[in-house]
């Protein structure tokens, strides 16, 4: 992220971690219905903003860390964290933290913001214990390319931090380069107003396990209008 937009995403911290507070329930609710949770797994968040996630995740799991590059929303998000979450200032490509480190890695509403995503999920994965689970949220492209650079260009413009939205088959690639094999894939419509239309834009949920191979995806249809999409994935022993 170039200092001019960190700073841009930054100064508002405040009025961001309020309105990621407001969506800590409906977060938390969705948490539930996507993963099986016992309260004992140690829980990763990149791009964790002003811990919005890592807070819904907190009940959940025994501990949370969540990493972000923006020191005023990390601060933001230290005043609300409960006692099993810390929120940590770190390159998501380089962290420190051993191999296998996590039983869950996740990243929501982030990748679309880095310039090289691949390198996040790459060092996901390296935190990743066999037989973990990973989660995969975000805005996705439409399959059509015209489309696609359409919507790039009017979130580009909306957002200047936005890099590039990715297509489900991109966010399939990423798991495939990864041995990740896809669980669970869930799809949520998300409207997106432009200058002169209201589209409908399409967001995913998956869950997968790895041994290197074959996608077992099972989709579901779209359940409601909203705005993140996710793709759960998890490593076999």
């Amino acid at each position: 992220m170039s200092d001019a937009v960190r700073k841009r995403v930054g100064e508002p911290a405040e009025l961001v971690a309020q309105q990621q507070d407001r969506r800590t329930a409906a977060t938390q609710e969705r948490l539930r219905h996507l993963l099986t949770l016992t309260g004992e797994k140690r829980a990763l968040v990149i791009g964790t903003g002003a811990g919005a996630f890592a807070i819904a995740l907190a009940p959940l799991v025994r501990e949370v860390i969540g990493v972000d590059t923006v020191p005023e929303l990390l601060e933001e998000g230290r005043k609300r964290a409960p006692a099993n979450v810390e929120l940590v200032e770190a390159d998501a490509t380089a962290l420190p933290y051993g191999p296998s480190s996590f039983d869950l890695v996740c990243t929501a509403r982030t990748l679309h913001h880095l310039p090289r995503p691949e390198l996040v999920l790459a060092e996901m994965n390296r935190l990743l214990r066999p037989g973990g689970t990973m989660l995969v949220a975000d805005q996705l492209a439409p399959v059509d390319s015209l489309a696609a650079i359409e919507l790039n260009r009017f979130e580009r413009a909306r957002d200047p931090s936005t890099t590039r939205i990715l297509a489900d088959v991109d966010l399939r690639g990423l798991f495939d380069a990864n041995s990740l094999v896809l669980r669970h894939a869930e799809i949520i419509s998300a409207r997106s107003a432009t200058s002169n239309a209201t589209s409908i834009w399409p967001a995913a949920t998956a869950t997968s396990a790895s041994p290197p191979g074959r996608w077992r995806p099972t989709t579901r249809a779209p359940r409601s209008a909203g705005t993140s999409s996710a793709n759960p994935a998890s490593k076999n022993p």
